[in-house]
């Protein structure tokens, strides 16, 4: 395994090896050993082509994240939502594919979201913590304000993240400085 930190404190680009064969393929998606986190919650998603899906985060209770994509490929959004972070309110992005056998670990403190770039993309998600729908929040996909270059206009989305609110909005929010 190969770990590629990024300008993001905590954020990483995890490449794992695939053990090939006439039978197919193997490959590792994770190892307690290789990180001080403990995981204790894991769940997937199948998206269609051109779903978004976030930008979300847990304020409370927060959960660091290990995104792998089983199938497919996504563009996929993180935003810095840690307060005291060099890289406070910044975004970082990354295309990942199936093919790749690439996972990103997303540290506590961050929003996620995803497009989904093929048809039954399918997205395996680890968690530090559980899901606690008390405490999540979601951040408008395309807050001006964050800039981000998502690759599709009219996305599929839920009515839920429809709603979120802008980043702004999100820093003017209690839910922020529960933080």
């Amino acid at each position: 395994m190969k770990v590629i930190k990024t300008k993001f404190d905590g954020l990483l680009i995890i490449k794992r090896p695939t053990y090939y064969d006439n039978r197919g393929f193997l490959r590792v998606l994770f190892e307690q050993k290789k990180f001080k986190k403990k995981f204790i919650f894991d769940y997937f998603s199948i998206s269609k082509k051109n779903v978004i899906r976030g930008l979300h985060l847990q304020y409370k209770k927060p959960q660091a994240k290990i995104i792998s994509v089983i199938s497919g490929r996504i563009f996929d959004v993180v935003l810095d939502c840690r307060k005291n972070s060099k890289t406070f309110a910044k975004h970082f992005t990354i295309n990942i594919s199936s093919n790749d056998n690439v996972s990103l670990y997303i540290p506590e403190g961050f929003a996620h979201g995803f497009c989904s770039l093929t048809n039954n993309t399918i997205l395996h998600y680890r968690n530090s913590n559980y899901r606690n729908l008390k405490y999540e929040t979601g951040i408008l996909w395309k807050d001006r304000d964050l800039n981000i270059k998502w690759p599709v206009k009219n996305p599929l989305m839920s009515l839920r993240d429809k709603r979120n609110i802008t980043f702004s909005k999100f820093l003017d929010s209690k839910n922020f400085k529960k933080m």
